[in-house]
């Protein structure tokens, strides 16, 4: 909401899609630097031009990073080209404090059996789209005391970290999930169960739906990369708890 508040104020400009910048508009803005996602390595042409006009291209590589609070530490590189260290350094600690503790209650717990638990949303063609055992989320979920249902997935060549799954595969294998978290950053936040199962009607069948343990995901966590902290936290308490309240980014579907 505040990015979208200041592009109407006129504080932040609209300079084209990262393949198709508008470079005069940013040669015109006396524009220093440039901040790419690793899209930027589709087109790297783009990177020439701009560094031929003088402006320097940092690429974000924290997608890359394979543990939650690495991806969280790159606040303290925004700190140091921002002229705001000590802000940087306090959210990262911060965030640290809630890994901390979350890792300390799971290790108060660790006698009982880890619940299960499928992270996945639903494509345009009817496949479930779930996330590969090494990324960053199943990892997110172990840590707050979970496991993640495709523990088997691994990874190939290309490093993709999701893929997609066939419903029937998907019912075969999170039939039995203890709990679902349906990703719905993609398709919009969801709200009811109902909305849910017109997605595919295999899902009555689930577990987790029989049992009440469906939640979503809120559109806002993968624009918030110091928020990962509080994710496990809300995760734990959603495995934990039998009514969480003031959850921030998951909330019961009903």
């Amino acid at each position: 909401d505040e990015a979208k508040q200041a592009m109407e104020a006129g504080d932040i400009l609209y300079a084209g899609k990262y393949s198709t910048p508008d470079y005069e508009k940013i040669v015109e803005q006396n524009c220093g630097l440039a901040i790419e996602n690793t899209m930027i390595l589709h087109t790297p042409e783009v990177k020439e031009q701009l560094e031929k006009f003088g402006i320097h291209v940092l690429v974000d590589y924290s997608s890359y990073e394979p543990e939650p609070l690495g991806r969280t530490e790159w606040v303290k590189l925004y700190g140091l080209l921002t002229g705001h260290e000590a802000q940087a350094d306090k959210a990262f600690a911060e965030e640290k404090a809630a890994f901390e503790e979350v890792k300390n209650s799971v290790a108060d717990e660790a006698d009982q059996e880890p619940k299960t638990v499928a992270f996945f949303y639903i494509t345009s063609n009817g496949q479930a789209n779930v996330r590969k055992s090494a990324d960053y989320l199943p990892k997110m979920i172990e840590l707050a005391g979970g496991k993640y249902i495709f523990n088997d997935l691994g990874t190939d060549e290309e490093g993709l970290s999701t893929m997609n799954m066939g419903m029937e595969d998907f019912y075969a294998g999170a039939k039995y999930a203890d709990y679902i978290i349906y990703n719905s950053t993609i398709d919009g936040e969801l709200g009811s169960l109902d909305e849910l199962l017109k997605k595919s009607t295999l899902l009555k069948d689930f577990k987790a739906v029989k049992e009440g343990n469906v939640w979503c995901l809120t559109k806002s966590m993968f624009q918030e990369t110091t928020c990962l902290g509080d994710v496990i936290m809300d995760i734990h308490r959603m495995l934990t708890e039998d009514d969480p309240e003031g959850l921030t980014y998951l909330y019961r579907l009903e």
